[in-house]
């Protein structure tokens, strides 16, 4: 069987999926992923001057691996996971039927167009509005995965969110050994120990510059990682 067929045979599948039947597979899903993200990233889990919290937060981070997102999501405990959503490419988790009902049904998460973007519409509009007065979100402001030798600069895109959302706490997070687990153009992840540090929140400041905030939250992130 080719691909395509797999591919269309699992579409078939899911979208035959109703009602009782979809919230059992969710659950089900939802739970196998989070134990194959503890198992294949080893992770263990700190929180410095901070604790899991269900309030609305922006958790950001550096990004190596597309397994980021998903390890953080695990990490945290059931009832802020319920209210945390993942914010990722919209054209790679659409990519298929199972990326598309993983990051639908499973992680809720909230997908961004990267290729019809608009004044109106742009991805911090999107953000806020996706938030509402309800949900935290998992961002990663580098813009794109590195190496893991580095945290490059951050993009404007959260001092935007950060000023139309200023009663948002900002939580720091730094990953460490993510990107051996699943490198760069790698398909199959492979078992390696991991951790994830949590950091001490911070807000914009009253008449805070972009570049003066930007620089302030990435030192931020980088100030976990020897802790």
């Amino acid at each position: 069987m080719t691909q395509d067929a797999l591919h269309s045979n699992a579409g078939n599948f899911w979208a035959n999926q109703t009602g009782g039947e979809a919230n059992v597979l969710t659950y089900l899903a939802r739970n196998l992923l989070i134990v194959i993200a503890k198992f294949l990233s080893g992770v263990t889990v700190r929180w410095v001057d901070c604790q899991p919290d269900t309030c609305q937060r922006v958790y950001f981070a550096n990004h190596t691996s597309h397994l980021d997102p998903i390890v953080i999501w695990s990490s945290l405990p059931p009832q802020v996971r319920e209210v945390t959503r993942m914010v990722a490419a919209k054209d790679y988790w659409e990519g298929g039927p199972i990326r598309r009902f993983i990051a639908n049904k499973v992680f809720n998460a909230l997908l961004i167009d990267r290729t019809n973007i608009s004044i109106r519409r742009t991805p911090v509009v999107i953000m806020a509005e996706e938030m509402s007065d309800l949900y935290s979100i998992i961002i990663f402001p580098e813009g794109g995965r590195t190496n893991g030798d580095e945290v490059l600069e951050f993009k404007s895109g959260m001092y935007h969110l950060a000023k139309k959302r200023p009663d948002l706490e900002l939580i720091p997070v730094y990953l460490d050994n993510m990107n051996r687990i699943l490198p760069r153009g790698n398909v199959l992840p492979v078992p390696m120990l991991s951790r994830i540090v949590f950091g001490p929140p911070l807000w914009i400041e009253t008449g805070e510059k972009k570049d003066a905030f930007l620089a302030r939250a990435r030192e931020a992130v980088l100030r976990l990682k020897d802790l």
